[in-house]
């Protein structure tokens, strides 16, 4: 339950889509949602739990991800303030086990849902209904995306196209990652993509050192992420 009523305000700011809905929804959420704060590195679900709750983010970030059986990740997609997971909605509403793993990418604050709330609000508040619906649409598309740049696009490309995201959203000259991180991004293995960076630096594209990429040529990369 929710009783401060700065709380309150932080979430409706939050979830615009509870600012449309009745007082009396509103309400409803505000006794039924609990107040939940986790570390960065917290492990929030593995692959095969039940989910016991929906979370609804405040502040923070969580990552949605696949491990394989030889160890690599893959990032499946991200889940931000104002946002939730889809893949625990889906859960929670066919009864079947998560079928990935979730960390907190950062420290996460969040409300979370009771499984009977989710799905009885499913049949009694129109605005969550289109805002569940509106959330699987939006994370099929992101991860029908992922499934197309590993399925149809070479390494280098989906590398090209995830460092020219980075530089577009950043605030310096470079971007901070390493190898590893990115390979974690892309399926891929550490010394894969290193491999690609040092042929992309040997082309002046780009240029690397610890920790650090810097993008030279943006214009030809742009280009290079376009090639079929």
């Amino acid at each position: 339950m929710i009783g401060d009523p700065r709380q309150r305000q932080r979430l409706l700011d939050a979830f615009p889509f509870l600012q449309a809905a009745s007082e009396e929804f509103q309400a409803e959420v505000f006794a039924h949602v609990t107040l939940v704060r986790l570390p960065v590195g917290q492990l929030i679900s593995h692959d095969g739990d039940h989910c016991t709750q929906l979370p609804l983010v405040l502040t923070g970030t969580g990552r949605v991800y696949k491990l394989g059986e030889n160890g690599r990740e893959i990032t499946l997609y991200r889940v931000h303030p104002g946002e939730s997971c889809v893949v625990t909605t889906s859960c929670i509403l066919s009864g079947r086990a998560f079928p990935a793993f979730a960390v907190c990418e950062s420290a996460v604050e969040a409300v979370v849902v009771r499984p009977a709330e989710v799905r009885r609000w499913m049949s009694t508040s129109e605005p969550w209904r289109e805002y569940i619906f509106g959330l699987i649409a939006n994370r099929l598309q992101e991860v029908f995306g992922v499934l197309d740049a590993v399925l149809f696009q070479r390494l280098d490309q989906r590398l090209i196209t995830h460092l020219l995201g980075l530089r577009a959203t950043g605030s310096g000259p470079g971007i901070q990652m390493t190898h590893q991180a990115l390979a974690v991004e892309l399926g891929s293995s550490r010394e894969v993509v290193s491999r690609v960076l040092k042929g992309l630096e040997s082309q002046g594209l780009l240029r690397t050192t610890r920790g650090l990429i810097e993008l030279l040529d943006i214009p030809a990369l742009e280009v290079r992420s376009q090639e079929g």
